[in-house]
């Protein structure tokens, strides 16, 4: 469902070994709004919810929301540094059109509601 590259990987234990990485997960979301008019969320999470998949990527676990699998279905995580800078990166294989930044995205079946990025 989604694959994570090695250097995601890494980070992702990194930032859970910050919390309780025995207690906490990646959660990996679509919510309305940016500038293609769908945004991903990652976000560290304790608690898994009624709905939620859980993918066991060894180190770590990702929790999907079961409503938000059509936006994500083959998704793949990756983490890059430039510079001073770096950021998780997403490539979406169901995602029509993409932001300049890749955080927003459209399908061509939902646009969601365009807003502006933060």
């Amino acid at each position: 469902m989604i694959q994570v590259s090695e250097a995601a990987s890494e980070k992702i234990v990194e930032i859970l070994a910050g919390a309780d990485a025995r207690n906490s997960f990646l959660r990996v979301g679509v919510d309305e709004g940016g500038c293609s008019g769908l945004s991903y969320t990652l976000i560290v999470d304790e608690q898994q919810a009624e709905g939620d998949i859980l993918l066991d990527k060894g180190a770590f676990g990702i929790l999907v929301h079961s409503n938000t699998v059509q936006y994500i279905e083959g998704l793949e995580i990756d983490y890059e540094e430039s510079g001073m800078l770096g950021g998780f990166t997403m490539n979406n294989p169901n995602a029509k059109v993409s932001c300049g930044c890749g955080a927003s995205f459209r399908m061509a079946n939902y646009r969601g509601e365009v807003k502006k990025c933060d």
